[in-house]
Parts: C-alpha cells; sequence; structure tokens
C-alpha cells in the first residue's frame, strides 16, 4: 500500500474577498510566502519518510475553470504528472472526496491510504506534520478514519468543529490522539 496525497482546490474562497474572487479564488495566491497555497499545499508532502511510501504526482480536484492555471503552478514546482480531477461546478467536500476515491481506485491495482489536505491550509511546521502524519498512518493501516486538527484558540461561528472523545495511544508511540466524540456543523 502507499499513501496518494488528494488536494482539494476547488472552492472560490469567498471569505477573503477582494483578494480571492470567484475567478481567483485564495489557493491560487501566494498569502503567506512566494508559492502559492496550492503549491505551498503540494511541496509539504516533499521529505516525508514514514510507514508507506508516498504516491510521487499528486491528485488534485479542482473546478474546471481553474485547470489551467492549477496545471501551471503544479509544473512551476517540478509535478509534471498530477492527476486533475475536473468538477463542472463545486459540490462541497463529501462528493469531492467521493471522487477522489472513485478514482484512486480505478485502476484496480492499488487501494491506497488517501491523504486529503484541502489547498486553503498554512501549516508552517513541515516536520511536526510529518510526525503527525506517521502517527495517523499507524491508525490508518489499521483501517481507521484518521483526520487531524488544532484546537481552537476562540470561539467562530463561520467553522464548524470536531469534539474529541476518549483519548487513544497509538502502537509503536508517537502522540497520542482522540477518538471522534462529534463532528459538530457551523450554526
Amino acid at each position: 500500500s502507499f499513501v496518494l496525497p488528494v488536494i482539494l482546490s476547488g472552492g472560490s474562497g469567498t471569505r477573503l474577498w477582494p483578494l480571492s474572487r470567484e475567478k481567483y479564488p485564495k489557493q491560487l495566491l501566494s498569502l503567506t510566502g512566494k508559492d502559492t497555497m496550492l503549491q505551498a499545499t503540494v511541496a509539504r508532502m516533499s521529505g516525508f519518510t514514514g510507514a508507506l511510501k508516498v504516491a510521487s504526482d499528486p491528485m488534485i480536484v479542482s473546478n474546471e475553470e481553474y485547470r489551467f492555471i492549477t496545471a501551471e503552478q503544479l509544473r512551476e514546482i517540478g509535478y509534471t504528472n498530477p492527476t486533475l480531477l475536473l468538477e463542472p461546478f463545486g459540490r462541497n467536500t463529501a462528493p469531492a472526496l467521493t471522487l477522489a476515491a472513485l478514482a484512486a481506485l480505478s485502476d484496480q491495482t492499488s487501494d491506497p491510504i488517501l491523504l486529503v489536505m484541502p489547498a486553503d491550509h498554512v501549516i508552517r511546521d513541515r516536520a511536526v506534520f510529518h510526525m503527525a502524519m506517521n502517527t495517523g498512518l499507524v491508525e490508518a493501516i489499521q483501517g481507521s478514519v484518521v483526520t487531524f486538527g488544532i484546537v481552537p484558540d476562540r470561539p467562530e461561528t463561520g467553522y464548524g468543529y470536531i469534539r474529541g472523545g476518549e483519548k487513544i495511544a497509538p502502537e509503536g508511540g508517537g502522540p497520542p490522539g482522540l477518538k471522534i466524540s462529534e463532528f459538530v456543523e457551523k450554526p
């Protein structure tokens, strides 16, 4: 088995208007450094060594309208053979994940573990991210669905959250995790 990075890059980023616009969403902008948010998300996987090998090219789920700029941004950082799954229009996370899962299984020769990452997150410490990935992979290899999150520093009505439950200690050490008690939707 191997890890297939799946990057969700189809949103329009309307909360960041006027920087992010329908024709040029936030994941295609350079907001926190020289790379765009999409490029930074793809690059975040480089240097990962862990329980499983990571596929050399990611799978990108994007809006059909952004296909050329997405391909160009990936080419600029050395990815010339990514899988681009194009949605005719955005349908949110669950349909995009379903599309990615079906595409990952389409060749009938592999059953990868999907590492799903939104293209608009900022993660500054790559080493800590890789450590969290390794911890999550141990659970995923055993059949668990794993999600990563951060502890919020304030309430925010624009976002839902995950209510943590019982602590779990991963096999082989590593930082402990929490079972998910509940996904709470934004109000």
